[in-house]
């Protein structure tokens, strides 16, 4: 648990899942100081720890565990892959059985633990939105989709920071997903992060979107959908009800890389 030793250490875990890395810090006592300066100091890959984001496991009177989730940028969202970690790292410790419920920024989810594949539900998709740039899908966090033909050859950090930051998105911000539909049931993506601002080797709610724009344009009524991203493969189920895509899961490994202290 999060505690300050004399010489103010922070106790830390690290975990990926396909290749999307995250500090994990225990804070059921709720001790954590959440500054966005101290969590980008965390985050950084030269001068901290380095990651994709730090998720705080904290408690929740409305589920069995808060996620609790910070960009490298201090800011909050949704993170797919992150509470997939989260998730690992609580079963791991024994804060929860094989099945549970957790509290995120947008609302409830449901995980469950199937030997090494970490499952979490996702928030129902109810609009699919017709974009000038793209086609934005809302997954708890907001991404614009692009396909291309050729996505191992986009320059994803150049031309996704020019879209999050065109008019049209800078001021809220937005996940820029290119990718390259292979048939019905999979896909290749990389994903340019709002908040890291820099691609991600994984992005659990962009794999997410990118499933669900795949199965409105094959119009598909249930999963599965297979998508391989630079760090690993996933999988996305659904179920299709008239207009909307409900039940939706996101399956995939999620596993502890080592563990520290820092000093803060």
């Amino acid at each position: 648990m999060f505690t300050f030793a004399g010489d103010m250490l922070l106790q830390f875990y690290k975990y990926q899942g396909t290749g999307n890395d995250f500090i994990i810090i225990d804070d059921r006592t709720q001790a954590f100081n959440e500054s966005a300066e101290l969590v980008q100091r965390l985050c950084d890959r030269r001068f901290g720890i380095g990651s994709d984001g730090v998720m705080l496991i904290r408690p929740s009177d409305r589920a069995d565990l808060h996620l609790d989730f910070l960009n490298p940028d201090g800011t909050r969202s949704f993170c797919g892959n992150g509470s997939r970690c989260g998730i690992r790292f609580a079963h791991s410790s024994g804060m929860i059985g094989d099945t549970c419920s957790f509290e995120a920024v947008d609302g409830i989810h449901q995980a469950k633990v199937e030997d090494s594949v970490i499952c979490i539900s996702m928030k129902d998709v109810d609009h699919i939105h017709s974009h000038s740039q793209g086609t934005v899908i809302h997954t708890g966090s907001p991404h614009l989709l692009l396909p291309t033909e050729d996505v191992e050859n986009v320059k994803v950090k150049e031309e996704g920071s020019s879209i999050r930051y065109s008019d049209d998105f800078r001021e809220e911000g937005i996940n820029v997903n290119f990718i390259q539909i292979n048939d019905e049931r999979s896909l290749d993506i990389r994903t340019y992060e709002r908040g890291v601002e820099d691609e991600t080797l994984s992005c659990g709610t962009g794999v997410t979107a990118a499933a669900i724009y795949l199965a409105e344009l094959k119009q598909l009524t249930e999963g599965p959908i297979h998508v391989r991203s630079r760090g690993g493969d996933l999988e996305v189920d659904f179920k299709k009800r008239e207009s909307d895509y409900v039940d939706i899961w996101l399956l995939g490994p999620a596993e502890r890389v080592y563990e520290g202290s820092i000093e803060i």
